[in-house]
């Protein structure tokens, strides 16, 4: 038998702690032969300090009964509950402070050995917060949710701590000391769909938390076997965001420690129980994303799952239904391309095997307008190979799986994170070529010519560089350098070319089938351009859109003027000028944001899609009345609540399904996405309050300025009209969406400066794409608005009189000018003194 020896004092004054170790140590070492004789692993003193609490101190036999820092303090029992021994093998532990009276924070630090990573640097680091719970309620949603939200609580306390790095991921541990008195299969059902909730619901905090792993240690009541223990786990460690699974747990007859725990899936069992193990290939790559503010590429396929879950208990408890969320909700195959048939195919492989900067997947999703399933393929770059830079090989692939796409006649959603463009150099070049000085004492006159030595030359590959040999006045000769080319290929303009390839079959995808990019950690060059000819953009709040980045662009200027990428092409500047839609704070509502778009577009090109349930009856009445005040068109849109807070004032569609995209360009127009009835729509609808147009200052030109111009309502001006264009293009194309156009404007804005910013181009756009619109579309003149000039012009349904239709409220008017306008041009002041008499009579007893 193993024992374990305890020893109380009840107090010992005022001596230091490290003194008492280091008298207690002294002592055990006296009796080590007759501890080891006694079988005794570990020896526990404890010292009883009145109104101070307790200290313990935990010395164990395989250290030679030397005194274990990360447990001091700790119960002789907990680092076992805590299962503390499974860190420090490969981690150095650091005990960092804890808020809850059973939770235990640790950060570990990866142990060197020789010369391993993290030598001369920081190494990597993990957050691990250890806790156990005397409660049985982890079964229910309540229960759970609790000790979650306590773990996230400690968890970003520890991660203020100066000495945790930004780059640091975290691992909860819960070991459940009640016993659980439901059954095994029932348990493991209850977990995977709490969790599924949970992790739904705390998906910004997870994310931003850099949780990688959550395990909970519970026993549970098995009706032959009595109680067994299991593990539920939530894990990124085998690819996947935070994949659930549960296990059965192995003790030791003995000593009742863990041996291992296996997979609960019948004959196909897979046991482990490893010390917790150094950064893998897949911890050092998200590390790596991380660093550039994104996610590790394939774990965006787990957000996306995320993302699908919280989608249908938002549209479940909109019904008030009892239904249950399907199974097997998100399901994909990863595409890789088969150089013998230069096909994609689907296969299954282990995140992290990737050879190139770029991957795709073909995915079903069941959402609530499709529950039977519908497939999107995702492309993005995995930004840990080469800075996710496009090379050839990355151009290639990127293509085939846009085309894969569109011939499929799929969605194809692009997740962008890259640095453009891969720069190659002839890297054995670099420390061979010599410079033939004007002067060698004085360098900053110049010099003539780079130059190979013959020897250097002669080492070099045949066409590796073109040279011309000259003999200098010493007789040396110099192989002048012409023009590097190198014997790889992708270092220089092909990659160009291949960036053109890619360019050209995104602006032909977004043509033939529904394209959204969602941009997240930068994307520069041939990358900001992608994202501009798909269209549809999603930015995240670190992300910015670039041509060049800022350094170099200083480098240019010849001083530092920007200070910042997101001074280039950040939030700020790409949301206010359109070609951001929309902008998410992180990857998790970011691809919430991409399930929601995905809500409202057809499984193919060439189908509609089908109406959901909604909450609204369609012979329900609109409550929200347009005034002839100005008001916010949102509200008559999607209602809003009443001025005493306490109740809904419906709007003109479906509650909560209007979203509005492209909010911060061209704000005199409101366009967006909406249900009526369950049927989607896409609308646009005129904003009848003044608006500010914001133009940022150059930090380029020391005399630049921001400028705030004002904008009147109903009025259309060069961006907003631009963006009506944009938005009806949106619609038409891959979204295949009816079109209501809540028409209320008074007119162009026509002055100098709008007509120089080609609002007379825009306004015609209006109408080219009217023209090409492939679905109905309804014009609607609401309640005390009014439609005027070439405002009516522009949407006329006689510019496509097989899809468009135009209706107005008996309280809308329209006219080709305002009653002051008319009067301007065809009822002057002279000729209406002529013509009424009434009117002259007034003016004579004026006068």
């Amino acid at each position: 038998p193993l024992n374990v020896l305890h020893i109380g004092f009840s107090d010992y004054g005022s001596i230091d702690q490290s003194v008492a170790v280091t008298y207690i140590e002294n002592e055990l070492a006296n009796f080590k032969s007759k501890l080891s004789a006694m079988n005794i692993r570990m020896a526990n003193f404890f010292v009883v300090k009145f109104a101070f609490g307790v200290n313990y101190y935990n010395y164990y036999s395989d250290t030679g009964f030397k005194e274990d820092p990360i447990s001091r303090n700790m119960r002789p029992t907990m680092p076992q509950l805590l299962e503390i021994n499974r860190l420090s093998k490969n981690y150095d532990l650091e005990r960092l402070p804890a808020v809850g009276r059973n939770a235990y924070m640790f950060l570990g630090r990866e142990k060197v050995i020789g010369t391993a990573k993290g030598k001369g640097q920081d190494r990597p680091q993990v957050l691990y917060l250890r806790c156990i719970s005397l409660s049985n309620d982890i079964t229910t949603s309540t229960g759970s949710e609790r000790l979650v939200s306590i773990a996230l609580d400690e968890l970003e306390r520890a991660f203020l701590d100066p000495r945790v790095l930004d780059s640091a991921s975290s691992r909860v541990y819960l070991n459940v000391l009640a016993d659980i008195t439901q059954d095994i299969d029932k348990t493991v059902k209850s977990f995977k769909h709490i969790m599924d909730s949970l992790i739904s619901k705390y998906a910004t905090k997870l994310l931003k938390l850099r949780v990688d792993e959550i395990e909970v240690k519970l026993r549970v009541k098995d009706e032959s076997l009595g109680y067994l223990p299991i593990r539920l786990i939530a894990s990124s460690s085998s690819g996947g965001w935070l994949t659930r699974e549960a296990y059965r747990e192995y003790l030791d007859p003995i000593t009742g420690q863990t041996i291992q725990y296996c997979t609960m899936t019948g004959d196909n069992d897979i046991c482990i129980l490893d010390p917790y193990p150094t950064s893998n290939i897949l911890q050092l790559k998200r590390t790596t994303a991380r660093k550039v503010g994104s996610t590790y590429a394939p774990d965006f396929l787990g957000l996306l799952e995320v993302s699908l879950i919280n989608s249908w208990q938002t549209y479940l408890d909109s019904l008030g239904s009892s239904q249950t969320i399907p199974p097997s909700l998100f399901t994909f195959e990863e595409l890789v391309l088969d150089r013998s048939s230069n096909e994609l195919r689907p296969e299954k492989r282990f995140p992290g095997t990737n050879k190139i900067g770029m991957l795709a997947w073909i995915t079903t999703m069941k959402t609530p307008q499709y529950p039977e399933g519908r497939e999107v393929v995702i492309i993005a770059n995995d930004v840990t190979v080469q800075s996710g830079s496009f090379g050839i090989l990355e151009d290639e692939f990127f293509y085939k799986a846009s085309e894969y796409a569109r011939q499929r006649g799929i969605p194809r959603i692009f997740l962008s994170c890259n640095s453009g463009a891969r720069i190659g150099l002839v890297e054995e070049l670099k420390p061979k070529f010599n410079i033939a000085w004007k002067d060698p004492t004085n360098p900053f006159l110049g010099f003539d010519y780079l130059y190979l030595s013959e020897e250097d030359y002669s080492t070099l590959p045949a066409g590796t560089v073109n040279a011309i040999k000259k003999v200098n006045f010493n007789g040396e000769v110099h192989y002048v350098l012409d023009a590097i080319i190198g014997q790889a290929n992708g270092i220089g303009v092909e990659n160009l070319r291949g960036s053109g390839l890619i360019a050209g079959e995104t602006s032909r995808a977004y043509n033939e089938v529904f394209t959204l990019s969602y941009v997240t950690g930068r994307s520069v060059g041939i990358g900001a351009y992608l994202n501009r000819l798909g269209q549809r953009v999603i930015q995240m709040n670190v992300g910015p859109m670039i041509l060049t980045g800022y350094s170099a662009l200083n480098k240019l200027l010849g001083r530092e003027v920007y200070t910042s990428q997101d001074q280039l092409g950040g939030p700020q500047i790409m949301y206010n000028n359109g070609v951001s839609h929309e902008v998410v704070p992180n990857d998790g509502e970011g691809m919430k944001a991409v399930v929601d778009w995905l809500s409202y577009v057809p499984k193919n090109f060439n189908t509609f899609t089908p109406p959901i349930l909604s909450s609204d009856p369609i012979t329900r009445d609109i409550d929200f009345i347009p005034t002839k005040a100005p008001y916010d068109p949102r509200h008559m849109l999607g209602g809003t609540l009443s001025t005493d807070g306490k109740s809904f004032v419906s709007g003109f569609f479906d509650k909560n399904s209007f979203k509005e995209y492209l909010g911060g360009w061209g704000k005199s127009v409101v366009v967006g996405r909406a249900r009526l009835g369950g049927i989607n729509v896409g609308v646009i609808a005129v904003e009848t309050r003044t608006v500010e147009q914001r133009i940022p200052a150059d930090p380029g030109n020391p005399e630049s300025r921001e400028t705030i111009q004002l904008q009147a309502g109903q009025v259309w001006y060069p961006d907003s009209a631009y963006k009506t264009a944009q938005a009806i293009n949106d619609f038409n194309n891959g979204e295949n969406l009816p079109l209501l156009i809540f028409a209320n404007w008074r007119g162009f804005s026509g002055g100098t400066r709008d007509m120089y910013n080609e609002i007379l181009k825009f306004g015609a756009m209006i109408v080219d794409n009217l023209r090409n619109y492939k679905h109905p579309v309804f014009v609607y003149i609401p309640p005390n608005g009014e439609l005027r000039g070439g405002a009516w012009v522009v949407i006329d349904p006689t510019i496509n009189p097989n899809k468009m239709e135009m209706y107005a409220d008996k309280l809308s008017r329209g006219g080709i000018l305002e009653p002051p306008g008319i009067c301007e041009v065809k009822y002057r002041s002279q000729e209406q003194k002529n013509n009424n008499a009434s009117y002259r009579s007034c003016i004579n007893r004026i006068r």
